[in-house]
């Protein structure tokens, strides 16, 4: 073995500095190896696996024993494969709780912990300390979801409030085809022992008590936002700030999807890193802007931290589901970045960005939020790196008003092309005018959208957000009527054949 380990220590020396972006993708494999699973394996095997990652990777990333230096780099890649798999199934395991294995039809008491709309255009309520009929505490689920096909009652189903229907529910089911969409193991990550519905109105039982602060506060600033914008503006309004879609209608949620404008619908990393580089400009504008802090080194380090701040705040008042806490994570990597004088984006920001998310949610990994994300950003900082080198390898640099324009066109044909096969392949259709829409809507959530929203934000201590929240709606006006307008065309979508299992992966390889 003398032999080939001095040109393969050789090489694998020479990549010291570019190996960590591999960590993500070695767990990442471990994880999607037990997901793939048809049969869940004992708890021995998990607890084997994750020890043996722990250790392989502890000790081979710290040169700790007699292996030789060329033999590092794959052993701990193979104890990240294993860590992966042993903690995908840790978490499986972590959420585990009752599911209804039969019909119930009866009384369902709960508390109201988060209000949205069901596929049917019908309001949906998820309960926990639920109360069944005829069931005893340890068997009824911590959660159940119940969609209202009969609304009267809905007005008493404040955040934390106590209500009581007679509904029916099930267990949640699976895959409706083979390799499709499993909302069984969405449930079951959700904590949801049971999904259902009711056609009886609903009674309030108790009025909401303490707790349940930040979801009041979401609901609160999701109905003023209505109140001042009505229609379907409003319902836009609070979707992209609050996350609540419970008022957004179907027709018009088909529309942003037949035109790939939906991204702006969902709270993720466009709104938070825009959200998060506005609140940093402003800040570091008005810092530069005062004498007293215009020459300090630190100005750029208090606006991260503002930034960051405000987006731990925009984390809270949406919800904070999955996709918000990819962005989140992306983001405060970033201004973290910037507090410590390192780059902000690169491809170690990216993969430490992955590596927290699939630490704290390994399920992330099979959704199309975290894979189109990521997809997307990697893309992205990978193009723009080499655009810059190529840019500052250039006799003349470009003019300042090209830039700008480039970088818009550039990066939503990128970030289209990055996430194209894995829509199709979840979604079973494509957006041919997708980025025509993006190039034209795009720029408005970016300069008047968000903006506006933290402008009514600063203004509604004094009563006058209206003001903001009147110009946040030229914009979502004009992305509304830009998704109604492409969705009409002939041959906006089409759709495409689901791949086999192995496409996704391959195309990732690949990447």
């Amino acid at each position: 073995m003398a032999r080939p380990s001095g040109p393969i220590a050789a090489a694998l020396a020479r990549q010291r500095g570019h190996l960590f972006p591999w960590v993500p993708v070695c767990l990442a494999c471990g994880i999607g190896l037990y997901f793939s699973l048809i049969v869940e394996p004992a708890i021995s095997v998990l607890w084997a696996a994750g020890l043996v990652g722990l250790g392989l990777t502890v000790l081979a990333g710290l040169a700790i024993g007699p292996l030789p230096e060329w033999a590092r780099v794959p052993v701990v890649a193979v104890g990240l494969v294993a860590l992966g798999f042993g903690l995908a199934g840790a978490r499986s395991h972590g959420v585990a709780g009752p599911i209804v294995d039969f019909r119930y039809y009866g009384p369902v008491e709960g508390r109201v912990v988060d209000i949205d709309r069901s596929a049917s255009d019908a309001v949906r309520l998820t309960l926990d300390r639920v109360v069944l009929a005829r069931m005893a505490p340890d068997e009824t689920p911590a959660r159940v979801r119940v969609s209202l096909h009969n609304e009267q009652g809905y007005a008493t189903a404040a955040p934390g409030a106590t209500v009581i229907l007679t509904g029916h529910l099930g267990a949640p089911g699976g895959a409706v085809e083979p390799g499709g969409f499993d909302f069984r193991r969405h449930a079951w990550f959700l904590e949801l022992g049971a999904v259902g519905y009711t056609r009886t109105p609903m009674l309030l039982l108790a009025p909401a008590g303490e707790g349940q602060h930040v979801f009041k506060a979401r609901m609160w600033l999701s109905e003023r936002m209505r109140a001042v914008l009505p229609g379907e503006t409003g319902a836009f309004a609070a979707a992209v700030t609050t996350g609540d879609r419970s008022a957004m209608g179907q027709a018009t949620l088909q529309d942003l999807r037949d035109t790939n404008l939906a991204h702006l619908l969902a709270i993720s990393g466009l709104h938070m890193g825009l959200l998060a580089g506005f609140v940093f400009g402003a800040l570091r504008l008005g810092l530069v802007a005062l004498p007293l802090t215009r020459h300090r080194a630190a100005a750029k380090r208090v606006a991260a931290f503002g930034a960051l701040v405000a987006a731990t705040g925009y984390l809270a008042l949406s919800g904070g589901n999955v996709a918000t806490e990819r962005a989140y994570v992306m983001a405060a990597v970033a201004l973290v970045a910037v507090m410590l004088d390192r780059r902000a984006l690169s491809l170690r920001s990216v993969a430490l960005a992955a590596l927290i998310v699939l630490a704290l949610r390994p399920e992330a990994l099979t959704g199309p939020g975290f894979q189109m994300s990521f997809a997307a950003t990697t893309a992205l900082v990978a193009t723009f790196e080499q655009v810059s080198r190529l840019n500052r390898q250039r006799e003349k640099p470009l003019p300042r008003w090209v830039a700008p324009v480039l970088s818009l066109v550039v990066s939503s044909a990128i970030a289209g092309l990055a996430t194209a096969p894995i829509g199709m392949a979840h979604f079973n259709t494509v957006a041919h005018y997708g980025l025509l829409a993006n190039l034209v809507s795009v720029p408005v959530m970016g300069l008047v959208v968000v903006p506006a929203a933290v402008a009514s934000a600063l203004l509604m201590p004094f009563g006058l957000d209206w003001i903001a929240l009147h110009v946040m709606g030229l914009g979502l006006d004009w992305i509304l009527w830009v998704a109604r307008s492409v969705a009409q065309w002939d041959g906006a979508v089409r759709p495409v054949v689901s791949p086999g299992p192995w496409v996704l992966p391959l195309i990732a390889a690949g990447g």
